[in-house]
């Protein structure tokens, strides 16, 4: 369970009372009360009403909020409005603005625009945030506290310049332990001063878009690690505030994107009382891939998370904003609640007249009413989480497969240079997870750090950088009993992105049974044959040239000059099996070497025969299982075939029909 609790299933989002005038929030309440919203964020930018010059302070514009939502026993998630800073400030200490790849320095305008290491932005932060503390401390309608907002972006300024300097003595030491971390010898790159240490941007040893090429992969995998560190000490340093007046609520801030480069999540899971994440999956987007965020987002602590952010209907900031078909918001909202989610919330919940955000989703759109279409189903969904939320709250999601995750190697893959410029690491998760989401197999994406042992199997694809102690630690794994499968590129090099000596794949060579002696590389559209057990599978990106050295051939190329040569392994080692994969599969393909290794590692999905809806499931402290079916799609479904017997839906509080309309969801117990 949580560290620090919800007090219900929070059904509400983002509110901008600041942004009208006082005498229709009355009437806004009232309308969200009609939709069952039990709940409201607010103050997230209010920083320039807060604090409208130094030293001042004036909280009575949101004492006039907290006091309306309150009297209407709403509950509140307060934000600390330390996202986006205002106008005076900017003018006043231009350094605490960020300085961009290009060595821009950045204007006053947008958000994430101040720099995380500047000690003027950390001091009128915190005292703002102690302001706000100390102001609201006791009120019993806060239930959570809101650090700034959707961290992300990096600076390259002269102090993050200084700082990372001393961040790097912290780490190394000594010159001469960074100059062989980074392998400087090479063009003559050594380092003899710590004061020569210059940040990696489009003026020196990177070039080419932001976090894709560089010169020097140590410095700049050190330099995403050290500006992510540096985000989460400034939400640490406004955490601690808080927590000297309040150590009862939750504290967080959100997570988001797809997922954020930028930030080391599973670093900063710790420091969350409660993860939260803003959902926004893009109109074409396949419904695993946010399954798959919702997965991970839950097992950065392993407990249920905050749906933080999401929309009712469209999304503002996509090349296209398609409507979402009847049916599909509620759909889309309760698939997160299925992968763990035990809040529901939207931004917005009234739409805003101006601003780039204007035409992006809201509870109360610009018409005002609450005959329309949008708001009949917000109010729908509003009694089904009324309904089904006490239940659902605190129930765990378990998983018997997890996928590692993890950020550096993240980091690592797209500063590849040499091989091939078509290495995406989600997309080639992606293509493992899609696996597993279309047998409904339930998975947590764990990161590298993670006790394993109660997984039968373990998917790590493209584990191209292994941090120290992984590989042990994997060994450990399989010895054990353990399943676990990786792929080309896995082993290939250290943290610092220096190449493993002795052959690929490095640390794991024992492991797998395997080495790699090199890899083909295709361009678009080509690919190689690979072989079965007489079934014809294709393969594309990259081929391994493997040497087994104990394991077991599995398949073998069948086209090009290494024809006949082994393409899939798997090896014995102690009471485990490792897998190795050595080439990019087609889905079809994949889907053949998956029945193998699942069948091998007894692993067996919620469903037996195959189906077009999303089967997961949620387990409360009593053992009761929660079952979630979602046709996530526009057409009628066939129910699995399961769960036509014995259950009963607490949506409908009747026995499940056979067919499932378009974007229909049940939530099944047994009789």
């Amino acid at each position: 369970m949580f560290k620090r609790n919800l007090p219900t299933f929070l059904y509400g989002g983002d509110y901008n009372p600041d942004q009208w005038p006082a005498d229709t929030w009355h009437h806004d309440i009232e309308v969200f009360k009609q939709a069952a919203i039990n709940s409201a964020t607010i103050n997230v930018f209010s920083w320039a009403a807060l604090n409208p010059a130094e030293g001042v302070y004036d909280f009575s514009q949101l004492d006039q909020i907290v006091t309306e939502l309150s009297a209407a026993e709403f509950k509140i998630v307060m934000g600390t409005s330390t996202a986006a800073m205002p106008a005076w400030m900017v003018k006043k200490y231009p350094d605490i603005a960020r300085v961009d790849y290009q060595g821009r320095r950045h204007k006053f305008g947008q958000r994430h625009n101040f720099c995380p290491t500047s000690p003027t932005f950390r001091r009128l932060a915190s005292d703002l945030v102690d302001h706000l503390a100390a102001h609201y401390v006791g009120n019993r309608h806060i239930v959570a506290w809101h650090i700034n907002n959707e961290y992300g972006g990096t600076c390259y300024c002269d102090q993050c310049q200084a700082s990372f300097r001393k961040w790097l003595k912290d780490r190394y030491g000594t010159l001469e332990a960074l100059n062989k971390a980074w392998n400087n010898t090479v063009w003559s790159h050594q380092i003899f001063d710590w004061n020569e240490i210059v940040v990696p941007n489009e003026l020196g040893d990177a070039w080419g878009p932001e976090g894709s090429n560089t010169i020097v992969a140590g410095l700049s995998l050190d330099y995403l690690r050290f500006q992510s560190e540096m985000m989460l000490d400034e939400y640490k340093m406004e955490k601690t505030i808080i927590e000297k007046y309040d150590h009862q609520t939750p504290i967080l801030t959100n997570f988001h994107s797809t997922p954020n480069k930028l930030i080391d999540y599973q670093a900063w899971a710790k420091d969350q009382d409660i993860v939260s994440y803003d959902s926004y999956p893009a109109y074409d987007m396949p419904t695993s891939r946010p399954a798959f965020l919702y997965d991970l987002m839950r097992s950065l602590k392993h407990q249920p998370f905050m749906l933080m952010e999401s929309t009712p209907s469209q999304v503002n900031w996509q090349p296209y904003s398609p409507l979402k078909r009847p049916g599909q918001m509620a759909a889309t909202e309760l698939q997160a609640v299925a992968h763990g989610a035990d809040t529901v919330q939207f931004f917005q919940l009234k739409q805003a007249v101006g601003g780039s955000e204007k035409f992006h989703g809201a509870v109360i759109s610009h018409s005002g009413r609450t005959d329309t279409r949008a708001f009949k189903e917000v109010q729908k969904l509003g009694q089904t989480l009324k309904q089904i939320g006490p239940t659902v709250q605190g129930s765990m999601n378990h998983a018997k497969v997890a996928m590692l995750f993890d950020w550096s190697n993240y980091w690592a893959l797209e500063y590849v240079a040499g091989i091939t410029q078509d290495l995406d690491y989600m997309a080639l998760m992606m293509d493992y997870y899609q696996q597993l989401y279309d047998r409904n197999i339930p998975v947590d994406i764990v990161g590298t750090d993670d006790d394993l042992s109660q997984y039968s199997l373990v998917i790590a694809p493209y584990l191209y950088l292994l941090k120290p102690g992984v590989a042990a630690r994997l060994k450990q794994y399989v010895k054990a009993g353990g399943h676990f499968l990786t792929t080309m590129m896995a082993g290939m090099v250290d943290e610092n992105d220096n190449v493993y000596l002795g052959g690929y794949p490095g640390p794991l060579k024992d492991l797998l049974g395997i080495w790699v002696e090199e890899s083909d590389a295709f361009p678009p559209h080509q690919g190689v044959k690979v072989d079965l057990a007489g079934q014809n599978l294709n393969g594309s990106l990259l081929a391994d040239i493997i040497h087994p050295q104990g394991a077991q051939v599995i398949g073998q190329y069948a086209s090009e000059f290494y024809a006949g040569t082994p393409a899939i392994t798997k090896n014995q080692f102690g009471k485990g099996l490792a897998w190795y994969v050595g080439t990019r599969l087609d889905s079809r393909s994949l889907s053949t070497v998956m029945d193998q290794v699942l069948l091998e590692a007894q692993i067996h999905g919620l469903t037996t025969k195959p189906t077009k809806v999303e089967v997961t499931q949620r387990i409360t402290a009593d053992g009761e299982k929660l079952t979630f079916i979602l046709n996530l799609s526009n057409e009628v479904q066939a129910l699995p075939v399961e769960f036509t017997k014995g259950y009963y839906d607490l949506i409908t509080k009747q026995t499940p029909t056979v067919e499932m309309q378009p974007w229909e969801v049940a939530v099944l117990t047994s009789k």
